[in-house]
């Protein structure tokens, strides 16, 4: 009984954010994932968007629209992907006989790393992942994984958060670097 009694919660719902503020995080995520999807575009694959992972989707949501987020901040997004990114790689070729022994290892220990780090990005979770299960292209990346997509596409995503959230004057990008 007691266990179930903690998951009440006391909390309140966040405050709605500003029509102004969902602009600019609709602009921020719009320009930051064309501009991922458009440079892969143009350097490789015009099919697969393979730079375009799928926990980049994510990370606009936290350096777009949660801009003050310890979670958003550029040393999380950038040492997030790179570290969970090299933990996917390396629990793939390692445990790849056994995909859900990796997915688990990849994972967990990217969690634990980026906790170690003080670089915890939620979605370097599923970078990692997307190392174990993303499939032969990503798998024929080995550790190119690692720079292409993880740390150009979260440099790029970053470079258009740090433009387009100092624009206006009520947003102010980064809160830290280090």
């Amino acid at each position: 009984m007691k266990f179930f009694q903690k998951m009440r919660g006391k909390g309140q719902s966040p405050p709605r954010v500003s029509f102004v503020e969902v602009c600019w995080s609709w602009i921020g995520s719009f320009i930051g994932i064309a501009a991922v999807a458009l440079i892969h575009y143009k350097l490789d694959d015009r099919n697969g968007l393979l730079m375009l992972i799928g926990s980049f989707g994510a990370s606009a949501v936290l350096i777009y629209g949660a801009v003050r987020s310890p979670l958003a901040q550029p040393r999380n997004l950038l040492g997030g992907h790179i570290l969970s990114a090299f933990i996917g790689v390396t629990a793939s070729q390692w445990l790849g006989g056994y995909p859900w022994l990796a997915a688990a290892m990849a994972v967990s220990t990217s969690i634990a790393l980026m906790h170690l780090t003080r670089t915890l990005h939620p979605p370097g979770g599923a970078t990692a992942l997307i190392a174990v299960i993303g499939g032969e292209s990503v798998h024929r990346l080995g550790y190119l994984y690692v720079v292409m997509p993880a740390a150009l596409g979260a440099g790029v995503m970053l470079i258009v958060a740090l433009i387009v959230n100092n624009i206006p004057k009520t947003r102010k990008y980064p809160e830290f670097w280090f």
